[in-house]
């Protein structure tokens, strides 16, 4: 616990050097060598892309992640070494504050924009979890095919990379498509920046989103999820403008047809 506190302390002192995002992209070069969406499985995971790193990540978890990948996500009780992290060896590269802070302003800077709900799903959660509804595996979003071996042939490598996943966590994650819909967007909310507060022991890392990451990663799940709520939101004021018009209508007939009672 000390360790931890006396990191992240140091995390909240790189973010505030002024970081040089000029400096910073040969820094960020060396990033590339494992996310360059070549989607090779790499010590258990395949390494998301960064394109978007600057708009949906939060910008203390960029520079943790970069001083110790294994603590930043909070997976460091799975590592007697946390070198041994998949990511592990950035800490050898980029080991500088300075540096790090060039990175994460290059990040910052360069690697943002607008980003699309299922971009960002694909960015943050798709290297472990499918979602079938949405017709997307851990190697991304499954094609269309015209011949059936070539759809089996998918299929072996879908289920040969999701073997790794599964080594590398212990267990396979589960699909998504319906997890908003049956455990909530607080439990997603969260779980997604505390696994270890509901699973303790859990494989599953802090992903380290900001608050427009993780709003767009749930608008993609709701929209999977349930495709109807945009339309049966769109005609409930429909429904209730009806109902009001048509109360008033029958109010005002009503009285007409008692006037002359009275």
């Amino acid at each position: 616990m000390a360790a931890k506190k006396a990191f992240w302390a140091d995390v909240a002192t790189v973010s505030t050097l002024q970081g040089d995002a000029a400096a910073g992209e040969a820094g960020f070069g060396m990033c590339l060598g494992c996310h360059n969406g070549a989607n090779m499985n790499m010590g258990g995971v395949i390494p998301p892309n960064l394109d978007h790193a600057g708009t949906i990540y939060d910008k203390n978890y960029l520079v943790a992640l970069i001083k110790d990948p294994a603590m930043a996500s909070n997976v460091d009780h799975k590592y007697a070494d946390t070198m041994m992290h998949p990511m592990g060896s950035i800490k050898s590269m980029l080991s500088d504050n300075q540096q790090i802070a060039d990175v994460v302003a290059y990040i910052l800077e360069n690697k943002a924009g607008e980003i699309t709900p299922k971009e960002a799903y694909a960015e943050a959660c798709m290297r472990c979890h499918a979602v079938r509804y949405g017709k997307i595996t851990q190697l991304g979003d499954t094609p269309a095919f015209k011949y059936e071996k070539d759809e089996l042939a998918h299929k072996i490598k879908v289920l040969e990379e999701q073997d790794m996943v599964k080594a590398y966590m212990g267990k396979l994650p589960p699909d998504l498509s319906m997890m908003i819909r049956a455990r909530g967007a607080h439990f997603m909310e969260t779980f997604i920046e505390n696994p270890q507060g509901q699973l303790p022991g859990t494989s599953m890392p802090r992903v380290g989103l900001n608050h427009e990451g993780y709003e767009k990663v749930k608008t993609y799940l709701t929209e999977v999820g349930d495709p109807s709520k945009a339309k049966r939101e769109a005609i409930g004021p429909i429904v209730l403008g009806f109902f009001f018009i048509f109360t008033l209508l029958a109010f005002l007939w009503k009285k007409s047809q008692w006037r002359d009672l009275h």
